[in-house]
């Protein structure tokens, strides 16, 4: 399949925004063809949908182009960054630049005493042999003894006297090397200096001696080129990281293609191909954008983590984490990150935003699809690092809201609405009789129109109008649908006489979405240009903006509905090589018992989200304990209150710690002058002499209690657990969120 420069594309129920009015795109010379690799499961995006402005920024890196912050520099900075090591001990760890620790040792003398003692052995060894050498010591005498005469004179008696003097030096290091821990001193100071010093003079400049296997654990791609014969080609990606005009984003882009392309006949071939028209701008996303227009959090993208802070080397933390840098990656973000954390703790400066930055990055090489849902104010990001903005009730959005979010069927479109509109809080409530009711009105809906009503259209069924029912029957029946649509409408039509009937609940739910701010929006006729979360299989970057100052509880439904659509839509990709994000910067009232199963189903989906909430009182009771047990990933920021401190030190349990109770007595021991002595010491101090009896033993205690997390925790400071999509662990650690 080829297509040119100015190729579209365009999600599944998706549009993409042309280029704002005021700021248009540069135009764009035309090029020869150019083939295009896609997973061969993924669906090509429909032809007609509006292009992409295709006029690309220059790479990071290039001249004239300010390069943004954390991304490899102009200067042989990009091959410095390909070949720094990394090295992941733990889950979590950053591993670019990453130093680990020594193992843990219970018994490890600390460095003073370590030292102290290994000084004070050898100023015992050196006043001994100065003795010896001196003459002090009656060595020599007793060894003239012990000898034959014969062995005093000539050159037996040197070669005694250097026996002589090399048994006293073997015995003095041998004794007081021991008492002194000198080879402790050695392994532990002496050792790591020499290793370092060779392999200081065993480095060589990376560019100097050429770009090869990068550090990240894969090659190169001009090194892979090279393998299979393509040296032009090579050569020509080479050229241009060793002169700056690649970029960690085309790194990984160029990975992603070459895995889409080893798996292929041809591959090798095309792969081959569009590297020489476009060398490193191969293979470009379909906007055109090879980075962001800025970056704020620091990444590596060679191992896809993005950077948040830093654990101090603290008794709290595990080992292999003290001092290091904690990152987050897909790994870790398919099990879903929930923080919470009250309004001005950082939720979103320091998590949230940072998140979504790192997955529009790798939506631009990619590999990921990321959906960032928050208000205006939140901001978390700017709109010129997305390729879709909706934002309901605005009326200069220029895309709306798939209500019924791509639903392959009437009742799956039914389910995905109940959820936003009747919330199951996980009680015998009304929630679960919404789906019924929906799926009533939305089946014959679709079998005589083709399509599912509108806001104003359903709410009027719901409603029971007689004249909207009446009509619906008549397009039933001109359409000549399945009679079973008819029975479920007259179904429908006799529930709504009974008392306590969910279909007027669901209208005056429905209504908070039925309002003029809206009335250009959840058009399900074609007239717009919806969003669909269908579009999951193809590497977006979307911003949805809820209304949550002038309609709050339209915000809460269109936030349950925008969840309950990606966990449906993530499980039922049919390629899911594409990690998929929902970051929701405030999911209060946004969880659902639905939804809540779904979230634990996404980590064999490759997919996550991360939900932020002020509080977990934001969440329904009887859904509390559930939400923090699904999320693999927890984090409490400070000013937490005690009951939600309480949900998480139940989650992370309990750990053996050795406990010191120091009891004190009044001293009585001794004779007259002693205690003399301490009647003194009372009298001129004001306090009597104790004795100390120290017990220690093991006892099982809180990881972090919950007076830690409420009232314990510094400023910029977060404790966070881990658990990657292979069950690994990491028990909580502290945080600095600006370190």
């Amino acid at each position: 399949m080829a297509m040119d420069r100015e190729s579209t594309h365009r999600s599944p129920g998706a549009a993409v925004p042309p280029p704002p009015p005021q700021q248009p795109p540069a135009p764009v010379p035309q090029q020869p063809p150019r083939p295009v690799l896609r997973p061969s499961a993924s669906p090509a995006p429909p032809a007609a949908a509006p292009p992409l402005p295709v006029a690309p920024p220059p790479p990071a890196g290039a001249p004239g182009a300010p390069r943004a912050p954390g991304a490899p520099g102009p200067e042989g900075g990009f091959l410095a960054w390909l070949r720094a090591p990394r090295r992941f001990d733990a889950p979590g760890i950053y591993g670019l630049g990453h130093v680990p620790r020594p193992p843990e040792d219970p018994g490890r003398l600390p460095a003073r005493q370590l030292l102290g003692g290994a000084l004070l052995s050898l100023l015992s060894a050196l006043l001994l042999w100065s003795l010896f050498w001196n003459g002090y010591l009656p060595v020599f005498p007793l060894v003239m003894w012990v000898t034959p005469d014969a062995w005093h004179s000539g050159t037996p008696s040197v070669v005694l006297s250097y026996a002589v003097y090399a048994a006293v030096v073997l015995l003095l290091v041998r004794v007081f090397g021991s008492l002194g821990r000198w080879r402790e001193v050695l392994r532990r100071y002496v050792a790591p200096a020499l290793r370092g010093l060779v392999e200081d003079e065993d480095t060589t400049d990376p560019a100097a001696a050429g770009p090869g296997a990068d550090a990240a654990g894969g090659t190169a791609a001009w090194t892979r080129l090279r393998a299979a014969g393509r040296t032009a080609e090579a050569d020509r990606l080479e050229a241009e990281a060793a002169a700056g005009r690649m970029n960690d984003v085309d790194h990984l882009r160029l990975e992603r293609a070459w895995e889409s392309a080893a798996g292929r006949p041809d591959g090798t071939a095309a792969f081959a191909e569009e590297v020489r028209l476009h060398g490193a701008a191969a293979f470009a996303h379909p906007s055109g954008a090879r980075d962001l227009p800025a970056r704020q959090a620091v990444h590596d993208l060679a191992a896809r983590q993005v950077r948040i802070g830093a654990a101090p080397a603290t008794d709290k933390n595990p080992h292999a984490h003290r001092g290091a840098s904690v990152a987050l990656d897909p790994a870790l973000l398919g099990t879903s990150l929930l923080v919470v954390g009250p309004p001005g703790s950082g939720k979103t400066r320091h998590v949230v935003r940072p998140v979504v930055e790192s997955m529009c990055l790798q939506a631009l090489a990619g590999t990921a699809v990321v959906v960032a849902v928050g208000s205006p104010e939140s901001d978390p990001g700017p709109a010129g690092s997305f390729d879709v903005v909706v934002a309901p009730g605005d009326p200069a959005s220029a895309y709306d809201l798939d209500l019924y979010g791509g639903a392959r069927g009437p009742d799956e479109a039914a389910a995905l609405l109940a959820q936003a509109l009747l919330p199951d809080d996980g009680t015998a409530g009304p929630g679960r009789r919404g789906h019924t009711v929906l799926a009533q009105l939305l089946g014959p809906f679709h079998a005589a129109h083709g399509r599912y009503p509108g806001v104003r259209e359903l709410r009027e069924l719901l409603d029971g109008a007689p004249a909207a029912l009446a009509a619906l029957r008549d397009a039933l029946s001109a359409a000549g649908a399945n009679p079973a649509h008819l029975r479920e409408l007259e179904a429908r039509q006799r529930h709504s006489e009974r008392p306590g009937d969910a279909g007027p609940l669901l209208a005056d739910r429905l209504a908070v979405l039925d309002r003029p701010a809206f009335a250009d929006f959840f058009d399900a006729s074609g007239r717009t240009r919806p969003f669909s979360l269908r579009a999951l299989e193809h590497p977006l970057r979307v911003r949805v903006d809820l209304p949550e100052r002038g309609h709050p509880e339209a915000s809460r439904v269109l936030a349950r509905l925008l969840l309950a659509q990606f966990t449906a839509a993530a499980a039922a990709r049919s390629d899911r090589s594409l990690f998929a994000c929902l970051a929701m910067d405030d999911a209060a009232h946004a969880v659902t018992a639905e939804t809540l199963r779904g979230l634990q189903g996404l980590r064999s989906a490759n997919a996550g989200t991360v939900l932020a909430l002020r509080t977990l009182d934001d969440v329904p009771e009887g859904l509390r304990s559930g939400l923090v047990g699904a999320a693999g990933c927890r984090m409490v920021l400070p000013g937490t209150t005690t009951w939600d401190g309480r949900r998480f030190a139940e989650a992370w349990g309990t750990e053996w710690v050795e406990e010191r109770d120091v009891t004190r007595t009044p001293d009585r021991t001794g004779g007259l002058l002693r205690r003399t002595g301490r009647g003194l010491r009372r009298l001129l101090t004001g306090e009597a002499a104790t004795t100390e009896s120290v017990t220690v033993r093991r006892v099982e205690r809180e990881r972090w209690s919950p007076s830690e997390l409420a009232h314990g925790l510094p400023p910029g400071h977060a404790v966070l657990s881990l658990t990657t999509v292979r069950g690994e662990h990491v028990p909580p650690l502290l945080v600095d969120l600006r370190g």
